[in-house]
């Protein structure tokens, strides 16, 4: 959740990288920040809770000559955010300051041990123990120091250390929480993602669970779980500062939403060739006539686009499909088998409830297949088989470009299923392609209707609650249209399919509640119109969004978004472009920010 940046070097002082890696990092976590540095044989600290400016107004007269230093952004878990719950964290000597993503679950049990040692502690986290048993174990050789530390550690984190007495190198460890080098010239870094180091750098590795790492401006060490030496390879990462910059845009979610339609098309380019066939390469190797099930497994918006993938599955490949929760799946005590595919979805690669039920799944012996969209990630080493979705750095923490691009790999994975399954026969395979050619297009048209969409935002500003109901596959895009407006405007919103409206929740409905109806499927017109109907009846404000040709919901809604008549299997993918719009524009109006929505964090490391 929170993020990370260490630089060492001799070309910049260390100050001016970490503000600027924060600055890229604040949407891992913005309760607060800080920075340590090496100057005149000590470390300074520096750490100011709430938002990164905060921080920088403190440092604004700071003269520094230092080339060494380590910084934090937090997303609070353990003590509330406060100057003294930030990091970094000292040890009691000042020998060493420590920077932490994850959770020490042991940590009262050291934390007792460290005190009744004569330690002292200055903050309510779990991460100050870290430092204080560095010190307590601490020997000229940092890695003996740092195995004996991780030796007592339980959970996850991904550590960087600055050390006094070594005032030359950056220590850093990880497990089960994203950290990744930065190699250059004469410079190197540390950092939980790959945009705190983009200006400065592309290439990159990607440390391994409990692996260590020593930096020197001139060197990367990199040692195994048992203090052995190794060799890792160097990535260079294919995208630029710019993916990663708002480009004039007011908001990042702004610029990605309207970055959807040629993320379509580079998915579509990458995963089919000149012939007009699904080309997933050497990605996938799936032996379909020992799967007798497929899971999808994910959180948040991931999930919902599994719900979406789900429904291909069952609807073009013909294969039975269950969507869970990541959290709950592991819990469940699934049946799964070596005859069962499951595929995990996560936007950062990292999210620690996915990857642990990826690890289960591979214990009871289940294919495993990634879809992510970061190039090694944890959850894309792990797993068997991986497909990236290629959407480019995403930065609002409300995701929207992903979502597309993973519900966009989806469709493509069903027909590639399906073809192989024997269900899917030419003809079809190649309607089913012709449709989601066509979804690049109708985006743009939707993304034309801003200032409609806008002006329909300012009725919801100022509601308390707000429902959304659709069937069939629409009922799933209004669990993502649902989320997207709880979590940016802070409107309570539920979804939930339109027949079970009188099964209890018609009871809250009464003069101007607003309903958000999403009616695109041929099959379900005339079902839908009657639940719109019997809201009416009841008071409800009713926004509809449906194709043009369904006049009949439109003339009964009170506002309306249409769309063309585009095929009803990917229909609610465009209709949840508007929804994206929606509550940019409500989260807009109501004057929050939408970059980075109160208590949440764009990559969830923690369980």
């Amino acid at each position: 959740m929170c993020g990370i940046i260490g630089y060492v070097g001799d070309e910049r002082k260390a100050m001016e990288v970490i503000l600027d890696g924060l600055n890229k990092l604040e949407y891992r976590g913005y309760d607060s920040s800080g920075l340590a540095i090496i100057e005149n044989d000590s470390i300074f600290i520096a750490k100011k809770s709430g938002k990164l400016e905060n921080l920088k107004a403190f440092l604004k007269d700071k003269e520094e000559r230092s080339f060494i230093g380590i910084g934090h952004t937090r997303w609070a878990t353990h003590g509330n955010p406060s100057d003294e719950n930030s990091h970094p964290h000292f040890s009691n000597d000042k020998r060493v300051a420590i920077v932490h993503n994850g959770i020490i679950e042991n940590y009262l049990e050291i934390k007792a041990e460290l005190i009744k040692d004569g330690c002292s502690f200055t903050s309510q986290t779990d991460s100050e123990v870290i430092a204080h048993l560095f010190s307590k174990y601490y020997v000229d050789d940092p890695i003996t120091t740092i195995l004996k530390v991780k030796e007592r550690l339980r959970g996850s984190y991904a550590i960087g250390i600055i050390d006094r007495d070594n005032p030359e190198q950056i220590i850093c460890t990880r497990k089960d929480s994203p950290l990744i080098i930065g190699v250059g010239k004469n410079k190197n870094f540390i950092a939980s993602d790959v945009p705190a180091i983009l200006k400065y750098t592309r290439n990159v590795i990607f440390l391994d669970n409990n692996e260590i790492a020593i930096l020197k401006k001139d060197s990367v060490k990199i040692f195994n779980s048992f203090g052995v030496e190794i060799t890792k390879d160097i990535i260079k990462i294919d995208w630029d500062m710019e993916q990663a910059s708002k480009n004039g845009y007011p908001h990042f979610m702004l610029k990605e939403i309207e970055e959807q339609p040629s993320i379509v098309e580079k998915t579509l380019n990458t995963y089919t060739d000149n012939l007009g066939k699904i080309n997933f390469n050497s990605s996938l190797n799936i032996d379909l006539s020992k799967i007798k099930e497929i899971y999808i497994v994910a959180c948040g918006t991931a999930y919902h686009a599994g719900l979406q993938g789900a429904h291909f599955l069952k609807n073009i490949s013909k294969i039975k499909a269950d969507v869970d929760i990541a959290s709950e799946f592991r819990y469940s005590d699934p049946f799964i088998d070596e005859n069962t595919l499951v595929i995990f979805i996560s936007q950062s690669g990292e999210t620690l409830d996915t990857l642990m039920a990826m690890k289960m799944s591979k214990s009871k012996g289940a294919q495993t297949l990634a879809i992510t969209n970061v190039l090694g990630s944890s959850i894309a080493r792990e797993a068997d088989m991986v497909l990236y979705t290629t959407a480019g750095p995403e930065i609002s923490v409300a995701s929207t470009k992903a979502y597309t691009a993973q519900v966009t790999l989806l469709y493509l994975l069903a027909i590639y299923l399906g073809e192989k399954n024997g269900v899917v026969d030419n003809e079809s395979y190649h309607s089913y392609l012709d449709i989601i050619y066509k979804l690049s297009d109708n985006i743009d048209l939707i993304l034309k209707k801003k200032e409609e969409i806008k002006l329909i935002s300012g009725f919801l500003k100022n509601k308390n609650d707000a429902f959304y109901i659709g069937r069939g596959i629409d009922s799933k895009c209004c669990q993502e249209g649902s989320l997207k407006m709880k979590e940016i405007s802070y409107i309570h919103t539920e979804a939930f399919p339109a027949g079970e409206l009188k099964h209890g929740t018609i009871a809250l409905i009464e003069e101007g509640t607003p309903i958000i109806a999403i009616a695109t499927q041929e099959d379900m017109v005339e079902k839908m119109l009657s639940n719109i109907k019997e809201l009416k009846a009841r008071g409800a404000y009713v926004i509809a969004i449906t194709k043009e040709r369904y006049t009949n919901i439109i003339e009964i809604s009170d506002n309306f978004i249409t769309f063309e008549n585009i095929e009803d299997i990917i229909a609610p993918t465009v209709a949840n472009i508007a929804l994206q719009l929606l509550a940019y524009y409500t989260a807009v109006e109501k004057g929050v920010d939408v970059d980075k929505p109160r208590n949440l964090a764009k990559s969830v490391t923690v369980e």
